[in-house]
């Protein structure tokens, strides 16, 4: 008589895989907010807000290229945007709250978005990315015209202002927390989103459009959804490094962060929560070690090589890497 599986049996393994899951993610978020909450004792806390911007711009990065399968080459105009929406608000209105200055930059970003995906989402593969590198370029000949940027010079002096009327960001660990805090609600947002049924058809249809389409799914509008929430997180990066640093530039827009922050997610391992985070703080380390000594001069060639090598030697970056052995040798 042969072994029979029953119905019942199998959604309880199902639902103590969940469980499990659920209890192994509870364990790293507080392990990672532990050591964020100490790390400003070890490390200057400028460069850890620089880190945590860069962060939360590749985690933005992530929802749409990790779990939705659409590679944008415009994020740059993104973090562009709510850096330069901020950084004048902030400058022009002196009785401008900092969270409204950042709440505005978030806004534009958004808004930017969701105009570039309703341009570019009817295509697919290299044909929406070169089409949201285009975009992106009219972007930053615009800011490069424009005389609320600065030009050239960019906006400098941009004031931290207080939190609320209550906290003063000028002090440095204030502003760590503020970033902080920021950060962490941006990346529980996403991890929220890719494990709701919303997040599960964005996995299906990054896996097989097709049949997302034949099960009867929106997928344009699933991927305008996408598009417009990584857009806001993107801007809302950018509000947060003009504040920190209080300064926006023409970088924060060239076509060169876009594949800064490409890197940093492929580098971390795309389609995982933890992976832009990790790929974030490698990239930006490496880049100010590199810079500090005798090969400065070559930092874009030596993150170009490390790019190189990540695509074609490991494809699923340092978190997958990591994932794939625990899964090997402890199961």
């Amino acid at each position: 008589m042969s072994n029979s599986v029953k119905p019942a049996d199998i959604h309880k393994t199902m639902l103590d895989q969940q469980k499990s899951e659920h209890r192994r993610r509870l364990i790293l978020n507080l392990v990672l907010l532990v050591l964020l909450m100490v790390a400003p004792m070890v490390m200057y806390p400028v460069f850890l807000m620089k880190i945590l911007c860069f962060a939360l711009f590749a985690v933005a990065f992530n929802l749409l290229l990790g779990f939705t399968g659409l590679l944008s080459f415009g994020h740059a105009a993104f973090l562009a945007s709510g850096a330069y929406t901020t950084g004048y608000l902030l400058t022009t209105f002196s009785g401008l709250s900092t969270e409204l200055g950042i709440i505005a930059g978030t806004l534009v970003a958004t808004l930017m978005g969701l105009g570039f995906a309703l341009v570019a989402i009817r295509r697919q593969g290299i044909y929406f990315a070169m089409i949201t590198l285009a975009l992106s370029q009219l972007v930053f000949f615009f800011f490069v015209q424009s005389s609320f940027t600065g030009g050239e010079d960019g906006l400098h002096g941009i004031p931290r202002g207080q939190f609320l009327g209550l906290i003063d960001l000028s002090d440095n660990l204030n502003m760590y927390y503020f970033v902080l805090a920021v950060f962490l609600a941006g990346y529980l947002l996403v991890q929220r989103i890719v494990g709701s049924p919303f997040g599960q058809v964005l996995k299906a249809i990054k896996q097989n459009e097709p049949r997302a389409i034949s099960l009867g799914y929106n997928v344009n509008r699933y991927k305008i959804i996408a598009f417009v929430i990584s857009a806001g997180l993107a801007g809302l990066a950018g509000s947060m490094k003009t504040v920190v640093f209080q300064l926006a530039s023409l970088n924060d827009a060239h076509w060169h962060m876009s594949g800064e922050v490409i890197l940093m997610t492929l580098l971390g391992g795309t389609g995982t929560l933890l992976g832009p985070v990790v790929g974030a703080a490698f990239v930006v380390n490496l880049e100010y070690q590199l810079s500090q000594g005798p090969l400065g001069n070559w930092v874009d060639a030596i993150l170009g090589a490390i790019f190189v090598l990540t695509v074609l030697m490991f494809q699923s970056g340092i978190v997958g890497q990591v994932q794939k052995f625990m899964k090997k040798n402890i199961g």
